[in-house]
């Protein structure tokens, strides 16, 4: 939902930046590689650690950046199907970047018992569901439907993580990180529902549905 609404902010404030970057002679894939670099890098060399305060920074940063990319395509007439292609996967890699590095802190530094056993667990799980929901909309626009529909894109879950990260880096008990990821959790399996329905809506018609490995 965040994302939806912060497309037309980031539109406004960073077109005159892409801009400069285009005469320059930067291209859209070099910033989505860059920033995915930039990302894996942040993440694990400072969420495993416990560098909230440092590592959510950088990476609302590199955030920040990475909408540069898709302005500076529409500038620059360069928008291709492999741009997003590229883009896409280059999320996915971030992404698990991200929450497999607060994994691997959960299981570092929590005292052993319940609390690190399920703060690993959830991160893990929003792993597997932060990919399934592009997922999800990959596979239902090779069908010939769409699936935009969802509370929880990937700003969304980010920001969400973010915000716990920082509250447990300010001193917040570390239960706060756990409740956020299981909020994202909860939201991105939701959007995987909802993203389901909504391509059954449009495709079903009586004895057509049929199961796909």
């Amino acid at each position: 939902m965040l994302g939806q609404h912060g497309r037309g902010i980031t539109r406004a404030l960073f077109t005159g930046p892409a801009r400069v970057l285009a005469r320059l002679g930067v291209t859209p894939n070099m910033l989505t590689v860059a920033g995915t670099v930039a990302t894996i890098a942040v993440a694990v060399l400072t969420l495993p650690q416990g560098r909230f305060i440092l590592g959510p920074v950088l990476l609302l940063l590199v955030l920040i950046g990475d909408s540069f990319d898709g302005i500076l395509a529409r500038l620059t007439g360069t928008e291709s199907s492999f741009g997003a292609f590229l883009d896409s996967t280059m999320d996915r890699l971030a992404d698990g970047a991200v929450f497999g590095s607060l994994a691997v802190w959960a299981a570092l530094h929590l005292n052993p018992g319940a609390l690190r056993t399920v703060t690993v667990a959830i991160a893990v799980t929003v792993v597997v569901l932060a990919a399934a929901v592009p997922y999800a909309r990959a596979r239902a626009e090779s069908v010939g439907a769409t699936a935009t529909v969802g509370i929880a894109e990937r700003t969304d879950r980010l920001i969400a993580a973010g915000v716990g990260t920082v509250a447990v880096g300010l001193g917040a008990p570390t239960w706060v990180l756990t409740a956020a990821l299981a909020v994202i959790a909860v939201a991105s399996l939701i959007t995987v529902v909802q993203r389901i329905m909504a391509v059954r809506e449009q495709l079903w018609r009586p004895g057509t549905l049929e199961a796909d490995s």
